[in-house]
């Protein structure tokens, strides 16, 4: 693992696209699990997670749609909304203009927990940046767009 490398070896295993791709991956990993555990309170799923955020962006969305945007299969996603109803967090509408189909939207219960989930990620996150020398949250703010680019290729 490039993490355990001697210094020198990890600087210069990073000038590689192989070796930049190896500590991203690993690097991403830990973070997004340390920013699960922060707003584990509402035991939901991280494709639960996900689905009601696109939902969010996308009000109104078919479950096809969703499974498409979330790249699962439509029977997975088709599971994963209507647990989502269960709870209360998202609704299920006729389609204005195709009766075969649904609409899938967030309910107010579902925002709220969203918005919950969102505050006690960012607060955590905030609170490590804070422990960041000023130099070092300059580069994150250049990397944040590549890294937004990277996850839409």
């Amino acid at each position: 693992m490039l993490t355990n490398l001697p210094k020198k070896d990890h600087a210069a295993s990073l000038r590689s696209d192989a070796g930049l791709a190896s500590a991203l991956r690993v690097s991403m990993a830990r973070l997004n699990r340390r920013l699960r555990r922060q707003a584990a309170v509402h035991s939901l799923t991280p494709t639960h997670l996900a689905t009601l955020a696109t939902v969010e962006r996308n009000p109104g969305i078919t479950p096809g749609e969703l499974a498409d945007l979330e790249k699962v299969q439509p029977p997975s996603m088709t599971r994963v909304i209507a647990a989502l109803a269960e709870r209360g967090l998202v609704s299920r509408t006729p389609h204005p203009t195709d009766r075969r189909q649904v609409s899938v939207s967030l309910t107010e219960e579902g925002s709220t927990l969203l918005g919950e989930e969102r505050r006690l990620k960012e607060a955590w996150l905030t609170q490590r940046l804070k422990e960041l020398a000023p130099e070092e949250r300059a580069v994150l703010r250049q990397a944040a767009p590549i890294l937004e680019k990277l996850s839409r290729i």
